[in-house]
């Protein structure tokens, strides 16, 4: 599929500077981009690449300046946002999933398919469930008993929903997604001369997802020990994501690979969880904070604030104790020169 600099411009808003007429077929980063390809600067680090690019055209700030040898630029406000809704005039379409139900899935006699659903081979629909219009469920998916699926959905194959969670609409669960497993809960009772009894807590509570979220494959997503885990509109939830029981999460927050949210924490709206960190239980993160890459968090999250680390600290803090060697090595210096001033003045005084 090939569009013209102009074309592209009129789809995200774009002022062309250079040749308009300039044809691109795909899209590059721009140390690997050729003739006929599209790219973009968001990043000012890779400025250099796109002095020597090969792109055709490339997106750039409204007010970057600089060399480039590409043919045309697009400048917009955004180049991350316009680079991602250019994307979508080279995007292939999907993979049609029409409506009907395969022969092989085995669906209760009493759960409800809503208008135009697609049911893949091997799907499991327990008693009670209810799938809406439009909804599409992949190979060897399961939807537990009672379940609550909202409409223009779409479970990938191999995903799990388990009994009696519920779910918005538009929900994207990719492959591997497990929704409603057990929540981690144990109990541990000393034995005299023995090692200790462990017995599992019934884990007695649902799952409740909001509207529009995203789980990434192979996440895992916890029932409440009693009540809900709950997860907010417009969540984004990585792969390889472990959210605990009852944990509870605000609207528009998202949480990147390998973090593990323990059981009962609380996190705001609009916070972001950065790849591998991990929260203990029964803490509170605050509307728009930040969680760092590997951070470890122990302690509650203020509203706004950037933690990393571990222990998770605020950047001030990290900045403070980053100082602190370069901060002693200046006393030192000053210690040994007042010590040898003090040995001068002695010297010259006969003490």
């Amino acid at each position: 599929m090939t569009w013209t600099v102009a074309q592209i411009a009129a789809q995200i808003d774009a002022a062309v500077e250079g040749d308009a007429g300039a044809v691109v077929s795909r899209l590059a980063a721009l140390g690997e981009a050729q003739a006929g390809d599209l790219s973009f600067l968001a990043n000012p680090r890779y400025a250099p690449q796109l002095a020597a690019t090969a792109a055709t055209a490339v997106i750039v700030g409204r007010d970057w300046q600089g060399d480039t040898t590409a043919r045309a630029l697009l400048r917009v406000a955004s180049p991350d946002k316009a680079f991602a809704e250019a994307a979508l005039l080279f995007a292939p379409p999907p993979p049609r999933r029409l409506p009907g139900i395969h022969p092989t899935a085995i669906i209760a006699p009493d759960a409800v398919l809503g208008e135009a659903v697609h049911i893949g081979p091997y799907t499991v629909i327990e008693a009670g469930a209810r799938i809406g219009d439009r909804t599409v469920i992949e190979a060897q998916c399961f939807i537990g008993e009672g379940v609550e699926l909202g409409c223009d959905g779409h479970l990938y194959p191999q995903v799990a929903v388990r009994e009696r969670v519920r779910i918005g609409d538009r929900f994207i669960a990719h492959c591997g997604v497990v929704v409603g497993s057990d929540g981690f809960g144990y109990t541990v009772t000393p034995q005299p001369g023995a090692l200790p009894r462990v017995e599992k807590i019934p884990q007695t509570g649902t799952v409740v997802i909001g509207h529009d979220v995203e789980i990434g494959a192979n996440a895992a997503i916890d029932r409440a020990r009693f009540g809900e885990t709950r997860l907010g509109n417009h969540v984004k939830i990585d792969n390889l994501v472990q959210i605990g029981h009852n944990v509870r999460i605000g609207d528009c927050s998202g949480v990147i690979a390998q973090a593990g949210i323990a059981g009962s924490t609380r996190i705001g709206a609009g916070v972001m969880i950065w790849a591998q960190a991990g929260l203990s239980g029964h803490l509170s993160v605050g509307d728009g904070a930040q969680v760092g890459p590997q951070a470890g968090v122990a302690r509650d999250v203020p509203g706004g604030q950037y933690v990393i680390g571990s222990p998770a600290t605020s950047m001030r803090e990290m900045a403070a104790v980053a100082l602190a060697p370069r901060q002693i090595a200046k006393l030192r210096a000053r210690l040994a020169e007042l010590d040898a001033r003090l040995a001068a003045l002695e010297g010259k005084s006969g003490t």
